[in-house]
Parts: C-alpha cells; structure tokens; sequence
C-alpha cells in the first residue's frame, strides 16, 4: 500500500476506485468531510485501488482510464482528503474475504473509525461484501448515486462522452474541464513548416482520449497556461500511415520549445470532426478559421 500524506490514529475512510474524481465521487469526500468535522478525527483518508480491478478480474473489460494515478491522488487531495491510501489490485487483495478487508486493511492499516461509501460499493472476494457489512463494525455513511439529467453520474457514462468527443457534457459530469498530461515528443514537424507549430503529447498508456477532432481548449506547463487549438487524429490529409497523434497549437506562438516539458491539453469545446482536405490551401484556410473559434471561445471563457 502507498500512502500519500500522513496517517492519523482515529481517521474517516472514503473508499472507492474514484477514476476520474467526478461529481458523484466529490459527493463522497464531501460526506467525509464532514463525518470528520463531527468526530473531530485527525485524517480524512481516501483509499482507492490500483490497478482498476477489472484489470485482474476481466483484463479484456478494463476500460480506459479517466485518470492517471497521479492526477487521481492529486485531485482527491485537492477536493478534502487529507491522505490517500493506494491498495495495490492484485489476486492475493481480490481473495480477501470482506471481514478480512475490514479487520486487515480498514482497522489495522487505516485505522478506520468510520466510513464513507457510495451507495453501489462493494467489496472482498466476489464482491461479496456490501455497506450492510461494513456498519456491522464500523460507523458507515452511504451516499446516495448522484444524477444528472435523469441519468447516474458514473466513470462509464463520462468515457463514453469523451469517446463521443462530447467534453462539453463530460466538463458537466467531472466539475472540471478534461485533461490530458504527459511529456511533449518530437512529431512529424509539419506544423512548424507550415505556420502552425504543434506540441505533439505523449499520453499516458490506456487513458482516454476523447474522439478525433479539433477542439478550443487550453496547454498548461507549470507557471503558464496558453489557449489553444487541440487537434486528434491521424493527419488523414497527409500520405503516410500512422497513429493517433494528440498535438495542440498554442495560439499565436511560434516562439515557444516544448520538448520534454511536462504538459497539460484542457479540452474546451469541440469544434469540428477529423478530415481529409483536398490540399494544403483547403487545410490552412480551415486552420485558420478553427484557431478564430478557439481563440473566441478562450476569451469568453477566461
């Protein structure tokens, strides 16, 4: 188990896979925190797994991740967890059996006093253990699914919006923009020659990428933040073969060197889908009209 930040000796636990930290998984911080206020408890500890349990169980269901690892802790901490436990997923943490997991894991390396939960939790080995068996010992807060627009707030439904290329909408689900992170590669360098220089992003393995297009949006390296236009795709008008490429043109600079920062795309709006143009000239033109909306839609939404 890795444990980000410090443990107390009386703390409130949050449990959950939480990818993506959505509006569904804050309302259970949010529960939490204030299980801890009432109980003055030192720690608000949120544990979550890794990998996602699907990995082991049904390798060939494990979805794309909403969010590394790293941003997942980051954004738990930021929405009111005080420390977060990471529980390696593997065979031997599948077979416990649900006491085991509460006397093993909650009470002798959590040191939980109290729980909090979502109302579809369950636990131990075939997910035999459910909210019931965990008030049998501890203090348990069960937080009801959260709804948005007749529909459950759920990692799945959200993936499914950002393979759609709908980020509007996922923005709506998640309380925040969709990001992507990663380290900035050398591409085809295309984009230099022709008056518009990309940074192409090395995107972390099996994460989701939203569907291919262009979208207005935003690249971030620590201390500055620039609107961009974010492209997805395989460059179809160009001949040649390759991968889908993430790569973003901050708007109205040719002057920065981006390689091997750290970087992060903000996905604003989407403004069209991939295509093939007949030529260079039908591209730029479409170019420069794409860095127009995204250069409209980044001073409205400052």
């Amino acid at each position: 188990m890795k444990i980000f930040g410090e443990l107390g000796e009386a703390n409130v636990v949050a449990i959950g896979i939480f990818d993506g930290v959505h509006l569904g998984h804050q309302a259970i911080i949010a529960t939490a925190v204030k299980a801890k206020k009432n109980r003055k408890s030192p720690k608000l500890v949120a544990l979550t797994f890794d990998p996602h349990p699907t990995a082991i169980l049904a390798p060939e269901k494990e979805p794309a991740r909403l969010t590394t690892l790293e941003d997942r802790v980051q954004l738990l901490l930021s929405a009111g967890a005080d420390t977060v436990a990471v529980i390696k997923f593997d065979r031997d943490f599948a077979n416990l059996t649900p006491s085991e997991f509460i006397a093993d894991i909650l009470i002798a390396k959590l040191a939980a006093t109290e729980v909090v939960v979502g109302e579809n939790f369950t636990f131990g080995n075939k997910a035999a253990g459910s909210a019931k068996d965990l008030a049998s010992v501890l203090s348990t807060h069960v937080v009801p699914l959260v709804e948005s627009g007749g529909d459950v707030i759920s990692s799945t439904r959200i993936r499914n919006l950002l393979i759609a290329g709908d980020v509007t909408q996922a923005h709506q689900l998640l309380g925040r923009r969709f990001t992507l992170s990663g380290e900035v590669i050398h591409g085809e360098a295309r984009g230099r020659k022709i008056g518009y220089p990309t940074a192409n992003l090395k995107a972390a393995t099996n994460i989701c990428i939203p569907a291919d297009g262009v979208y207005a949006g935003w690249l971030s390296i620590p201390g500055n933040r620039w609107p961009a236009a974010i492209s997805i795709g395989t460059n179809p008008t160009f001949p040649g073969e390759r991968g889908r490429q993430v790569e973003a043109y901050v708007l109205d600079r040719d002057d920065l060197e981006l390689y091997g920062e750290i970087a992060t795309y903000e996905f604003g709006l989407r403004l069209r889908e991939t295509i093939a143009f007949d030529g260079l000239e039908p591209l730029l033109t479409q170019m420069a009209q794409d860095c127009d909306q995204a250069r409209n839609f980044a001073a409205l939404e400052r």
